[in-house]
């Protein structure tokens, strides 16, 4: 791996807090992702499962992770099962955890070849009265594949019909969305990563220069920070392309006089950043973008304030709106009678501001957190309102990641990444 080695509390500590939460006499299985094929014999680049990582530490494919915590045999309470190395696997693909470097990675004792699972995994079993499987339930989760995850359960539940099944996700969902402190070191490290390539892309923007080559300066500087790779498809989007709220062609010219949207974050250790800054092409804004882009940036900074504990995500949206619209009248694109006259259901600001403000953020860019419940400090969340005019030709963007706090306002991991007009323009013309 590119990032330096993760403290194992952090993994033992999660694990005590999810076996915490299980039903009595249950036991928990937790499986790797899949290496997904292309064709002939090219693959994707493998990305772990979230849910394993975040338990165990573990980073490699073919990786099965069971937790048991009322085991009466107390070396089968936490068992992990890895690939075998050998020798031949070193040659071709590199190393692969070691037994001990398991145990240093993940702080679990009892590591096994995966060849034992179904014996080790059969003594288990007879001895517990519920299993838990994992299913993906995010709210945004989309899933025509089945995973390796989704056929272990079905193979498991197919050989082991009389025990209870529960489900993982909803403790994960509680789990995951507050954050350790090491989490959010490295969030915050991801976040640095991040600033470091726009600052690079400052220096490089002018007229004529070509969104991929922007998105090759980003990526140039991600990797020779220790991160991977985007941590999502990255959005690098000129003129009227900003207007287009998941535009990821990037394959047109920046022309003079027009703004540059980018929706771009790195990864750092499977953790996520999440960075929209809209900068101008020539160096200079005009009034107009000015001050469209002033108004989004106020919008976000008193949206912010509100990301406190206790906050419901719902209505905190609301709040965001009769921001908008304040802005929006000010800037002339709305009037009284387009307000007194507004579906309640698809309020009038949507014209120009249709997505959300605010997403749970951590080892997913869009991580786990049960949107219904209070905001807790801790929580990591993204602000990113907008305003789209294409009329105009351009939409402006500005995002930030921010921490709940247990009092007070959130605090900013992306404090250091310029966003004030005046200081782009400064940046871009020295």
């Amino acid at each position: 791996m590119k990032y330096h080695a993760i403290n194992s509390q952090l993994f033992i500590k999660n694990r005590k807090n999810f076996m915490a939460q299980m039903k009595p006499n249950s036991l928990a299985v937790f499986n790797s992702n899949d290496i997904y094929p292309v064709s002939a014999d090219s693959t994707l680049p493998f990305e772990q499962h979230r849910d394993i990582f975040f338990l165990s530490g573990v980073d490699q494919e073919e990786s099965i992770l069971v937790l048991f915590p009322d085991c009466p045999k107390e070396n089968l309470r936490e068992v992990l099962f890895l690939r075998e190395t050998n020798e031949h696997i070193a040659v071709w693909e590199g190393e692969k955890l070691t037994k001990e470097k398991a145990l240093e990675t993940s702080g679990i004792k009892n590591v096994h070849w995966l060849q034992d699972l179904e014996k080790v995994l059969a003594e288990m079993m007879a001895l517990a009265d519920t299993v838990y499987i994992n299913t993906n339930e995010h709210y945004r989760a989309s899933v025509e594949t089945e995973t390796r995850e989704a056929r272990f359960t079905k193979w498991l539940l197919n050989k082991y019909p009389a025990h209870s099944v529960a489900k993982s996700n909803p403790i994960l969902q509680r789990l995951r969305s507050v954050k350790d402190q090491i989490e959010i070191d490295l969030i915050q490290t991801a976040c640095d990563i991040t600033e470091k390539g726009f600052r690079r892309v400052l220096d490089f923007v002018k007229p004529g220069v070509w969104e991929y080559e922007i998105e090759a300066e980003f990526i140039h500087e991600f990797v020779r920070n220790r991160s991977k790779k985007f941590a999502y498809t990255p959005i690098i989007a000129s003129g009227n392309n900003a207007n287009v709220l998941h535009y990821i062609e990037n394959n047109q010219q920046c022309k003079a006089g027009d703004l540059l949207l980018m929706d771009v974050g790195a990864e750092y250790a499977n953790y996520s950043s999440d960075m929209t800054r809209t900068i101008p092409v020539s160096g200079r804004f005009t009034d107009r973008q000015k001050a469209v882009y002033n108004a989004v940036n106020r919008v976000k900074n008193d949206a912010t304030k509100m990301l406190v504990p206790g906050t419901l995500w719902a209505e905190y949206h609301i709040e965001v709106g009769k921001l908008m619209t304040s802005e929006l009248l000010g800037l002339g694109l709305l009037d009284k009678a387009d307000v007194q006259n507004e579906d309640p259901n698809w309020p009038a600001y949507k014209k120009y501001f249709m997505h959300g403000t605010s997403h749970h953020m951590g080892l997913d860019t869009h991580d786990y957190g049960l949107l219904h419940e209070p905001m807790q400090a801790n929580q990591v969340f993204t602000v990113e309102p907008g305003i789209y005019i294409p009329d105009e030709g351009f939409g402006i963007r500005l995002e930030d990641d921010v921490v709940v706090q247990e009092t007070g306002e959130p605090f900013n991991l992306m404090r250091n990444i310029p966003i004030e007009a005046d200081e782009i323009e400064d940046i871009m013309n020295k």
